[in-house]
């Protein structure tokens, strides 16, 4: 009886390799304190250095935690980075609107944050993280110039009856709006993908939005290379895709008493794969 040999090209493995990987962690929002709802505040130390482990066995190239790294006290800082630091590799924090138990100025140099807006490189990939507690009514203060101009946004959107009039949300500068159309600009003089975080979403339409979500879309569309906004903030999670710019939400790990959330994305040629641990989403982002 004859047998005919397989190639040894049938049984390799043609799996494509990511060009890199990098986790995020949204909404951690820790605090020593009870339990409300379903917020498990102190749970997120556990679920944190759950986390970390995954990012850590996975060899993610960075993480980034997207804000609400706290929930309210300066002192739960001491408690949380340190557990934030056992993850290997670059780690970059966004602010959210429940970092403030201290100026603007003091919680980057707590978080060792280049500013409280900023960008760096990876590959061929450009992330840009923004400050989406800018104009708010919680970071500046009262009587600031900042301050008032915060007052003033959110009166406007007030008396409009928009739903993201929420003092518990906050909106972006002119200064930092012009700061993101450069980066954005340089970016694709140099035929760079464009990721941008922010804490706070801006599309679709949802009572979380960042104040001016409108303006800053209008600069994210300006240019043809952004390829994703990640966020927070809202709790629940969301997902849209506007003009070829994935717009995601992530759930926040505070949620739930033992099921956690974060993510770890692999950015490919034509992709990025979402892959959610526990309560959050897999997807799949196609680069348009």
């Amino acid at each position: 009886m004859a047998l005919t040999a397989a190639s040894p090209a049938a049984f390799a493995k043609s799996e494509e390799k990511p060009k890199f990987e990098f986790g995020l962690v949204p909404d951690a929002q820790y605090c020593d304190c009870d339990i409300n709802g379903t917020r498990y505040y102190s749970n997120s130390l556990d679920k944190l250095k759950e986390a970390a482990q995954t990012f850590n066995s996975e060899k993610v190239d960075f993480t980034v935690q997207t804000g609400d790294f706290i929930d309210r006290n300066l002192s739960s800082f001491s408690d949380i980075l340190p557990i934030f630091n056992l993850i290997e590799g670059p780690k970059y924090h966004v602010l959210g609107n429940h970092d403030f138990p201290v100026t603007t100025d003091e919680v980057v140099d707590i978080l060792g944050m280049p500013n409280q807006y900023y960008d760096f490189k990876h590959k061929n990939w450009r992330f840009v993280v923004l400050d989406t507690n800018d104009l708010s009514l919680y970071a500046n203060a009262e009587g600031s110039e900042k301050h008032q101009e915060a007052q003033e946004m959110y009166n406007t959107l007030k008396e409009n009856n928009e739903i993201n009039a929420q003092t518990w949300n906050g909106g972006i500068s002119e200064e930092q709006l012009t700061w993101l159309r450069g980066v954005l600009q340089k970016a694709e003089q140099r035929n760079e993908k464009v990721v941008v975080i922010g804490h706070m979403p801006v599309y679709p339409d949802n009572n979380h939005n960042v104040w001016n979500d409108e303006a800053v879309i209008a600069e994210l569309e300006a240019v043809r290379n952004v390829v994703a906004y990640f966020n927070g903030h809202n709790h629940a999670g969301n997902y849209a895709v506007k003009n070829g710019i994935h717009y995601v939400n992530l759930k926040g790990m505070v949620e739930t008493d033992d099921t956690n959330s974060y993510s770890i994305v692999q950015v490919y040629k034509d992709r990025l794969e979402v892959d959610g641990y526990g309560r959050e989403t897999d997807r799949v982002l196609k680069i348009q």
